[in-house]
């Protein structure tokens, strides 16, 4: 085993950025445009499974896309990359996060003006006046996760095999 610079200092960017944007998740980030796109294709996904997984596939899809890259990249034992994308799952559970604390106030603007996923969801369940300690429990989720990739991808930049030819 031995140090890659090139991962290490990867690495390091990615995890000044990412913890940037976990202190302060309601500034967006390049990837919010990445999300938009997959949640909507979760809605539709998730619709056959009933109304409320048709509601609630949005933000599970928008997670569960950026975990099965990194499940794949474990699967090839690529590990510094499945750290790396771990950061994205990271940020798309903030970004559930930003989605989920608007579900009172519903002032975030609304792909085709429709209904707001996170106020019909908690407004069903009878949720609604604990929005603000479920929101914050998505985002204490997203925070750790983006920690974790960070730990992560910094001791496998340090521990990487020196046979290999993985692209970041």
């Amino acid at each position: 085993m031995q140090i890659s610079y090139p991962k290490l200092i990867f690495a390091g960017i990615l995890t000044i950025y990412f913890l940037w944007i976990a202190y302060n998740p309601l500034a967006g980030s390049f990837l919010d445009m990445v999300d938009l796109p997959i949640h909507e294709t979760g809605h539709f996904v998730f619709a056959p499974f009933g109304e409320f997984m048709g509601f609630a596939g949005g933000s599970l899809f928008q997670i569960i896309m950026p975990s099965a890259f990194v499940g794949y990249f474990i699967w090839k034992q690529s590990y510094f990359s499945a750290a790396i994308v771990l950061f994205w799952v990271g940020q798309s559970i903030l970004n559930v996060f930003v989605y989920a604390q608007d579900a009172v106030t519903m002032l975030l603007p609304l792909v085709g003006g429709g209904i707001h996923d996170w106020n019909w969801m908690l407004e069903r369940l009878g949720w609604l006046d604990y929005t603000k300690s479920i929101a914050g429990m998505i985002r204490l989720v997203g925070t750790f996760t983006i920690f974790f990739a960070a730990i992560l991808s910094i001791y496998f930049a340090f521990n990487a095999p020196p046979e290999e030819y993985e692209e970041i």
